[in-house]
């Protein structure tokens, strides 16, 4: 069963984080250049919220906010979090229950990296297709031997 040490290992622990005050259109900047769905909203080490498409798309310019507000204004300020000893299908329900795609992940509470619904879903799959193909080999011993 994959946790998410393993889906860390093999994406990478580099968190982006921006401070409250970082402006909307900063924000989205940063993310483009990182091909990244959200950013950490980060006081002296300590997560404040999370920013992201989707918090943009429902609290940015629609709602009067426009590319210099501050972060602190449009950002999730209830944020979830994992341990890198959860597993995946774990943070599957949680993403699901909470309806959120991007759970920071904290060791000693430390951020230590961030999982993406997109990440927690390849790995789940790479899981599936591992059974299947071990159920597959086990089949066809057991015909072999007859």
């Amino acid at each position: 069963m994959a946790t998410v040490a393993s889906i860390l290992k093999e994406k990478g622990n580099h968190v982006f984080s921006v401070t409250p005050d970082t402006t909307i259109m900063d924000c989205l900047k940063l993310m483009t250049e990182k091909k990244i769905g959200s950013v950490l909203v980060m006081q002296e080490e300590k997560v404040v919220g999370i920013f992201s498409e989707r918090d943009y798309a429902r609290r940015g310019i629609l709602q009067g906010n426009d590319e210099q507000t501050p972060v602190k204004k449009v950002m999730t300020d209830k944020v979830y979090y994992v341990s890198p000893d959860q597993s995946a299908e774990t943070c599957m329900a949680q993403m699901s229950d909470k309806r959120i795609r991007h759970l920071p992940v904290l060791e000693k509470d430390k951020v230590v990296g961030v999982i993406s619904i997109g990440d927690v879903v390849k790995t789940l799959l790479q899981d599936k297709e591992s059974l299947i193909k071990g159920l597959e080999n086990y089949i066809l011993q057991g015909v072999i031997k007859l």
